[in-house]
């Protein structure tokens, strides 16, 4: 018979416990594998008997049959004992052991078929490869997904079984090439939980070193704490061949031991042999076995399922404080989960949510922007240190960069003296060349301040997205997400308009009006001095003094040269370097030639031009530097003011002024179908956990 109800003794309290749990968390399935509840998990080699073993444990022919692989997807079976009902008193007749009479005490239900109860078992068979199929195609494929199958009845055990596919090495059919590996990953994924007992069954009559059940479980159980044997076909060993060796544990010790069972053979199964019978014949002979006799208690599927009940118990026992803290762990997460997503129930107050998101997202915003926030990241620059970044390191060595020279070369300035002395040559440097180049160079600033505004504005920007991502309210109403990004990158725009005006003003202001009297500018007669040194350094001194009178010869007054206006051979002309003198002319021959139509330098710079672009350089340089540091100090200021902490300060004006309008408060908080879905799943598995956390308590 099939294995009988079982008293208190055997621990059917806390075993019900379980299954209790596994009633709340049915209709919850990640939370509850979340939780990790014990249950027995059947892995062996195809066709080794893994499949009668069910069957007879249950008492019921319910698994499909046939060659190859038949458990093609994993089978979680919960048998769950339900004392028979009462009738005036009596209790109603139980079905008669191992027929296909339906009986209305024994039932299956499936997960994917709710509140269905099917009595007759042929049809649980039949819904398992009807199921199986619509997964996996009519050959032989396989699928991860698991078929949940409740069967109540009076004459089981309280256990959770899963029935796994069999272990296969050669693919068939329309099987993948990695039929084995697929198996393999599918099996582990069960088995490696700590809170899975695992039932290796193995064929007595193979070598029990070739098992693959043993040696998958001997992977993931090194010790073999939460492993059991099954030893099926014992009844098919040679004459005088037995596992009693093995069961003393001298081949491969388990610490949970073997039991070995007889199962029916295909030919009982084609004949309908009644599982009552089956079993029958399994205890005479173990009974009968001379091998087996003294030890025939500790055989068969009857003890089998006890010694499964037994240990399952003893196992939930031990993961019983685990499964209460997951328990806690998961209710804290849900619980925290719903208040995101507005509650049980949701917000009613569609103007209270739009004024609180717009509040978390303004004071976020500043909370950013000022450092002040506590998820303050260790890896990376973020916020408000970005802007800063772009400030004080790319803005600042941006503008030093540049080199007021490199477009400017000695020659070009030569030629703006030359034009801005006009028509006479002018006795000192000319202050207009020193402007014009000056008011140049300072312009090239406006590009890199105005790149620095727009790094700016994509550090805003940067920002506004993980607000978006961050703020929980996002999740719930896709289109206040949307209309906030709307919003805020209009209003960063508008910002942008007077920003770039106000630093393109400030470059203007230093070219339009060049302050020779600043006090760090290098006046033009130190600069003449800095340069007179420089180039006289390397010369022999002349002392050019009237050793009498102690005063400046004529020639010394005269830059060296008498007054004699005839002209030297060896004098070079006023403009000698724009174009090389007349050669070779020939007596009574005309005085002058017209000028050529364009007039460019062709020799090198003499002393006098050298000296004096060394003098229009150094005050080029001297004023560029005050110009330098004045940008770099006022650009950052001016897009502080007018961009980010103009955003700052008015961010929420603008919200308020374009969100909170009754007209469009509806629109914007339409829950995306994620959050309402979502929200119910919550709902379910708090209901589940919360109902969980009573169950437990009460251990």
């Amino acid at each position: 018979m099939a294995a009988p109800s079982t008293g208190p003794g055997l621990g059917t309290e806390i075993v019900g416990i379980i299954n209790k749990l596994q009633d709340v968390f049915t209709a919850v399935g990640s939370s509850a594998a979340a939780i990790d509840l014990p249950q027995i998990c059947v892995v062996g080699s195809q066709s080794s008997g893994k499949s009668s073993v069910l069957e007879n444990i249950v008492g019921r022919d319910f698994l499909p049959r046939g060659a190859g692989i038949v458990t093609r997807r994993p089978l979680i079976l919960q048998l769950v004992n339900r004392p028979a009902t009462q009738t005036n008193g009596v209790s109603s007749p139980s079905k008669i052991e191992g027929s296909s009479q339906n009986n209305e005490n024994e039932w299956g239900e499936f997960l994917h078929l709710p509140g269905e109860k099917i009595y007759d078992f042929a049809k649980i068979r039949a819904e398992i490869v009807r199921d199986t199929e619509l997964k996996t195609g009519k050959n032989a494929g396989i699928s991860p997904s698991p078929i949940n199958l409740r069967i109540y009845s009076p004459n089981v055990l309280s256990l959770t079984l899963v029935d796994l596919p069999g272990l296969t090495r050669v693919p068939v059919g329309d099987q993948p090439r990695d039929i084995e590996r697929q198996i393999r990953d599918m099996i582990m994924k069960y088995v490696s939980r700590p809170g899975c007992i695992i039932l290796a069954v193995t064929a007595a009559n193979q070598d029990l070193a070739n098992s693959d059940g043993l040696k998958l479980a001997r992977d993931v159980d090194p010790e073999g704490t939460r492993t059991i044997g099954v030893l099926t076909k014992v009844d098919l060993m040679d004459q005088g061949t037995d596992v009693v060796d093995i069961l003393a544990g001298r081949v491969i010790p388990l610490r949970l031991g073997y039991v070995p069972v007889v199962n029916r053979g295909q030919r009982d199964i084609d004949s309908n042999k009644a599982i009552s019978v089956a079993l029958d014949n399994e205890r005479s002979f173990f009974d009968n076995h001379p091998s087996y006799r003294g030890k025939s208690q500790y055989c068969g599927t009857p003890f089998l399922a006890r010694k499964l009940n037994m240990i399952l118990m003893h196992h939930i026992r031990a993961t019983l404080p685990d499964i209460k803290a997951r328990i806690q762990s998961q209710l804290q997460k849900f619980n925290a989960e719903l208040i995101t997503l507005g509650g049980a129930m949701g917000e009613a107050n569609a103007g209270n949510v739009v004024l609180s998101v717009i509040t978390e997202f303004t004071s976020e915003f500043r909370t950013v922007i000022d450092g002040n926030t506590n998820d303050l990241s260790l890896n990376e620059l973020s916020g408000g240190a970005r802007i800063s970044y772009v400030f004080h390191e790319l803005f600042n060595n941006g503008i030093k960069s540049i080199d007021p020279f490199d477009q400017v070369k000695d020659g070009d300035i030569r030629t703006i003296l030359y034009n801005s002395s006009g028509s006479t040559p002018a006795l000192f440097v000319s202050t207009s060349a020193f402007e014009v180049i000056v008011k140049q160079q300072i312009k090239r600033f406006e590009e890199p301040s105005i790149k620095c505004c727009q790094l700016v504005y994509d550090e805003l920007i940067r920002i506004l997205g993980q607000l978006l991502t961050k703020i929980q309210a996002f999740k719930r109403y896709p289109a206040l997400k949307e209309r906030f990004n709307a919003v805020v990158i209009n209003f960063f725009k508008t910002a942008m308009k007077p920003t770039d005006k106000l630093v393109t003003d400030m470059v203007a202001m230093q070219a339009c009006y060049v302050n020779t009297t600043h006090p760090d500018f290098l006046n033009g007669h130190k600069a003449m001095s800095v340069v007179q040194e420089r180039l006289s350094a390397g010369k022999p001194q002349s002392s050019g003094v009237d050793s009498k009178t102690g005063k400046p010869t004529a020639a010394q007054l005269n830059n060296n040269k008498d007054l004699d206006v005839d002209a030297k051979k060896e004098e070079p002309s006023f403009f000698g370097s724009f174009f090389p003198g007349i050669k070779g002319k020939k007596k009574g021959g005309p005085a002058m030639e017209a000028p050529p139509a364009i007039i460019r330098p062709t020799a090198a710079l003499n002393e006098r031009e050298t000296m004096e672009t060394e003098v229009i350089k150094l005050l080029i340089q001297s004023y560029y530097n005050i110009v330098k540091r004045e940008i770099i100090d006022m650009v950052p200021k001016a897009i502080s003011l007018t961009l980010v902490n103009f955003a700052k300060d008015n961010i929420q004006k603008e919200l308020l002024q374009e969100l909170y309008k009754p007209e469009v408060l509806d629109d914007l908080l339409k829950e995306s179908e994620f959050v309402v879905s979502r929200r119910k799943e919550v709902v379910q598995m708090l209901s589940a956990l919360n109902k969980a956390e009573e169950i437990v308590s009460a251990v």
